[in-house]
């Protein structure tokens, strides 16, 4: 059955492997870790349907399998779970795979969309025994839903209040046993009465390149895309860690493939692809260079204020921060200081350019400034 609008809050109702998230107002960024216009219903095709089928996460996965054959064999519903991690890694996958593990139905909704009470007793109340709730993006779910929430997690319960006022009368309702699967790529908003009432937590993890090459070619099998080894392997090593990054330019590349050449995807066609797209080796896109270059050539390697750093690369200070500056820190190229942000010896070697280290500060200097070669009065 596949997904359909249900009733008030913008929840979704599918079988365990149909398709999950949905897609929100974000840039279009080749190499950003946040689901595209596009993205739902090519990654709803190559979904892996079981934990068998699911590619990495090897501790999850163990983890996974015990909580919820444990459950089987008691006959009970498994413990609440939380899925935490950075966007891309496979939550909602995980999320359909529990629901399927257990042969139920899975209903699908979201934080943002569970602005009152009432939206979620809505969804709550037509859950059935043994049914699996996944709410994408916990952290952003409204205070009011969130306190209805702590009650139907321990005795599947809720209590609604009718009328207003001195004649407002609390009424209880039973909410048959449920799972809910919660999702964040941001843990610490989430409030301790929630987090605790969470069983199982799941801490997801970047993948490594040969990881994403068996998700790329399983992908490519799929898909049906003729995928050779080396091409895999200049796909994954490009893709930040991340599936859902790897599978987006797959598809680009067999784009590059198909119209530029055979359609088979080598080595270098992949490069030449890729090159198309501002994807250099590290898997760097455009945006990333512009602010390691204003770093380095603007500012001397900083230490720079975040907002004077998005102005001199024409961006949002929010989106330097939340969509470069994760990946930048990761791979050791940018520094966070109280002082601003500071390009390490790394992100100077990446773009080709001398450093020198000040003796007492160890912040990188520039070796040729700004003012290199102006004769003085000049």
């Amino acid at each position: 059955m596949t997904a359909a609008p249900g009733p008030d809050a913008g929840e979704f109702e599918a079988r365990p492997v149909g398709p999950g998230e949905s897609a929100g107002e974000e840039p279009e960024d080749t190499t950003s870790p946040a689901l595209m216009p596009g993205d739902a219903d090519a990654e709803a095709s190559i979904r892996p349907r079981s934990l068998d089928e699911f590619v990495g996460q090897v501790r999850v996965r163990e983890q996974l399998e015990l909580v919820l054959s444990g459950a089987k064999l008691r006959g009970t519903p498994p413990d609440h779970v939380l899925l935490a991690g950075p966007p891309g890694l496979g939550k909602t996958s995980l999320a359909m795979i529990i629901a399927a593990e257990l042969g139920a139905a899975i209903r699908l909704t979201s934080g943002p969309a569970l602005e009152r009470a009432g939206d979620l007793a809505a969804i709550l109340s037509n859950l059935v025994e043994g049914d699996v709730l996944f709410i994408d993006e916990i952290h952003r779910i409204a205070r009011p839903a969130e306190e209805m929430l702590y009650l139907a997690m321990e005795d599947f319960r809720v209590d609604v209040m009718v009328g207003k006022g001195p004649g407002a009368t609390s009424i209880p309702l039973e909410v048959a046993p449920f799972t809910l699967v919660g999702a964040t790529t941001r843990s610490g908003q989430l409030t301790s009465p929630l987090r605790d009432r969470f069983g199982f937590t799941a801490h997801m993890e970047f993948y490594s390149p040969g990881e994403l090459t068996r998700v790329i070619t399983r992908s490519a099998t799929i898909l049906g895309i003729d995928l050779r080894p080396d091409g895999a392997s200049e796909i994954a090593r490009r893709s930040r860690g991340t599936p859902r990054i790897a599978n987006r330019l797959l598809r680009r590349v067999r784009d590059y493939a198909q119209v530029r050449a055979d359609g088979a995807i080598t080595v270098d066609i992949a490069h030449a692809a890729l090159a198309v797209y501002d994807v250099d080796e590290l898997g760097l896109d455009r945006l990333d260079r512009s602010v390691l270059g204003a770093l380095c050539r603007s500012f001397g390697g900083g230490p720079v204020g975040l907002t004077t750093l998005a102005v001199a690369v024409g961006e949002e200070p929010s989106t330097v921060e939340e969509v470069c500056e994760p990946f930048l820190v990761r791979v050791g190229m940018l520094a966070r200081t109280r002082q601003g942000r500071i390009a390490t010896p790394a992100a100077w070697a990446h773009l080709g350019l001398d450093v020198g280290r000040d003796a007492a500060t160890g912040v990188p200097v520039v070796e040729a400034t700004l003012f290199e070669g102006l004769q003085p009065g000049g």
